[in-house]
């Protein structure tokens, strides 16, 4: 795998940037493809658009629960975004979209659910926002302005 190790960006862990009504909102682009990935810092997630990806830094068991919803694979018991997607659907409901977004150095998630014709916007960390996203195999959104800001060159997919 290779090194994600000239990146230095920090995942967030509370707190939430997002556009208030009547005010201007940034594109929004869908991530085309998630990967994990290990580096000298520790496991990235990289929220892949073409030949540009996000780097978020994860702890390792979260980036042992989005490689395994990548790849199909059952943990032996649960890991919460296993429990947390199987509640969701267990009443009903469902992760539609996910948007990562930056505020100063910390990446935020605003995880969006749909329950009995009601959807509502929670505020999570980003890394728990894209498993949860991977599990439901809901959209991850990011700004033009943040895949232009922090998104690194990859090479190209054979």
């Amino acid at each position: 795998m290779a090194a994600v190790s000239s990146v230095f960006i920090s995942c967030g862990l509370a707190g939430l940037a997002l556009c208030v009504s009547g005010a201007a909102c940034a594109e929004q682009i869908a991530v085309e493809s998630t990967e994990v990935r290990i580096s000298d810092m520790g496991p990235a997630v990289l929220l892949r658009v073409g030949n540009r990806a996000i780097p978020v830094f994860v702890d390792p068991i979260v980036a042992q629960s989005i490689q395994g919803a990548l790849s199909g694979q059952k943990p032996v018991r649960p890991l919460s975004h296993d429990l947390m997607h199987s509640v969701l659907t267990g009443f009903g409901g469902r992760v539609s979209q996910v948007v990562i977004t930056l505020h100063e150095g910390i990446y935020y998630g605003a995880l969006t659910v749909v329950m009995d014709g009601k959807t509502k916007l929670f505020d999570s960390r980003s890394s728990d926002a894209i498993a949860l996203a991977i599990h439901a195999r809901a959209p991850i959104l990011v700004s033009r302005e943040l895949l232009d800001q922090v998104g690194v060159e990859l090479e190209a997919r054979k």
